[in-house]
């Protein structure tokens, strides 16, 4: 159980571009905060329908977003399961945290997270993760089915690196 940071203005969009962002100094109205939680009830949604579709075995998930952090529940068959939910809404734009609360049935070694920077790819990736940049397509692996193409990664993604064997 952890708290992941992510880059709140990348990746895949879950939010309507309409969106209202939860303002923590400013005072909010009841109206506002129901059309809030509508707001984040609906992107949870969409997140829960995109694992099932990524066919990643969590029992019971449930995922509850507020103020830019998503906190996710549930019960994950693997270590794996459980990581690539974490990237599936932490790399989601308008999601800056995860609270992490799955529970795993199957315990392993955890991945390393990394953010790809600017001019990254997953030859230069691999070879400061395992000093062998032939070694890309254990990363690509690992976060397959989330990336479909090891040449489409972005600046502020967040990957899964596997531990070394």
């Amino acid at each position: 159980m952890a708290v992941f940071s992510f880059f709140e203005e990348v990746g895949a969009q879950i939010f309507n571009k309409d969106r209202e962002k939860e303002e923590t100094h400013v005072e909010v109205t009841d109206a506002k905060k129901a059309v809030l939680e509508e707001q984040n009830k609906a992107a949870a949604e969409k997140l829960l329908h995109k694992a099932a579709e990524l066919k990643l075995n969590i029992e019971s998930p449930v995922i509850h977003i507020k103020a830019a952090t998503a906190t996710l529940y549930g019960l994950a068959e693997t270590q794996d399961d459980r990581e690539k939910m974490i990237l599936l809404v932490g790399n989601s734009n308008g999601i800056a945290k995860v609270d992490d609360r799955i529970a795993v049935k199957e315990k392993a070694p955890e991945s390393s997270f990394y953010t790809v920077q600017r001019g990254d790819n997953l030859s230069k990736i691999a070879k400061e993760h395992y000093d062998n940049a032939n070694k890309y397509q254990l990363i690509f692996e690992a976060n397959k089915p989330l990336l479909e193409d090891p040449d489409k990664i972005f600046p502020g993604q967040v990957l899964r690196i596997p531990p070394r064997n």
